[in-house]
């Protein structure tokens, strides 16, 4: 499918999680709120068949986009010569997925290194393995970007905060990333929700960024419903606009509706209550900074 100028999707996890064909009859939902795409988690085997997402998202009107799960047994910053090549492996068949799906893009923490989510504690690093870690992560992308070049598929590093990942944290150090891999297929993707907490100035981040950036999530600073947190979304959309960025922006809303003491954040819970209006207004809040930041 065409794309339009900065189209507007959602996330799947703000449904389901896992999500499988069970699940598919969720697109209509998603673009009768708004959407014009749906960001998909890159299936584990046997886990859903992209090309019939594809055809079902389609039919939907919407199209399609990935993002990757890594974990401890697939990491490219690794220095087990048989995880590294796992997670090369790893990030190839995301680049086969998204090809039956018709997906232009694979994002997320490419380059591996998880903390919390894969259970391990960050450790102080010394010089030279600091530089090892970038060297692998940088011949891996390097691998997995031509592939994705072949099949028109472009790969997006995304920096996330200090408790996520030890390797790459700010804007600044994706592009740098970028820049070493050197691939036209290998660009940044960044999150407003990580940006929130690691960048001294976020519209400075993005326009520093600049022609690298190839996918945009946009997110409040507590995961919520655009508008309903402290993101200035006018100057972040100047920001965009003055690099020209034109690509995908993907919703990530998750639910805090359980306030109470000691009840965990950091835990995906399903949605309580139907949310299609909550996630239509934030589409057109969006739309609208957008415009008004293109007309400026």
């Amino acid at each position: 499918m065409r794309m339009k100028r900065n189209p507007i999707g959602v996330i799947s996890m703000s449904y389901a999680r896992p999500f499988g064909p069970e699940h598919f009859f969720l697109f209509p939902r998603m673009r009768a709120s708004g959407m014009d795409f749906c960001e998909l988690l890159v299936p584990e085997p046997d886990e859903f068949d992209p090309e019939a997402a594809r055809t079902v998202a389609n039919a939907a009107g919407l199209f399609l986009l990935f993002a990757v799960r890594v974990n401890a047994s697939r990491d490219l910053s690794s220095p087990d010569p048989a995880v590294h090549a796992a997670a090369i492996a790893y990030l190839c068949a995301a680049v086969d997925v998204a090809s039956a799906a018709g997906a232009r893009i694979v994002g997320g923490p490419l380059y591996g290194s998880p903390l919390v989510f894969a259970g391990r504690a960050p450790m102080p690093i010394g010089e030279p393995e600091r530089a090892a870690r970038i060297a692998r992560v940088t011949e891996g992308l390097r691998v997995a970007g031509a592939y994705a070049a072949e099949r028109g598929v472009t790969l997006a590093i995304e920096p996330l905060n200090r408790f996520e990942t030890d390797f790459c944290n700010l804007a600044a150090q994706a592009a740098e990333l970028a820049r070493a891999v050197a691939s036209a297929a290998v660009g940044v993707m960044l999150d407003t929700f990580h940006m929130n907490m690691e960048e001294d100035d976020l519209p400075a981040a993005i326009r520093a960024v600049g022609s690298a950036l190839v996918h945009f999530q946009a997110n409040e600073n507590h995961r919520g419903f655009l508008g309903t947190g402290h993101i200035d979304w006018a100057a972040i959309a100047r920001a965009l606009a003055a690099i020209g960025y034109a690509g995908p922006i993907t919703l990530e809303p998750f639910r805090r509706r359980d306030r109470r003491l000691s009840a965990p954040l950091a835990q995906w819970r399903p949605p309580e209550v139907d949310e299609d209006a909550d996630l239509a207004a934030s589409a057109a809040f969006l739309r609208g900074v957008l415009h008004a930041a293109a007309v400026a």
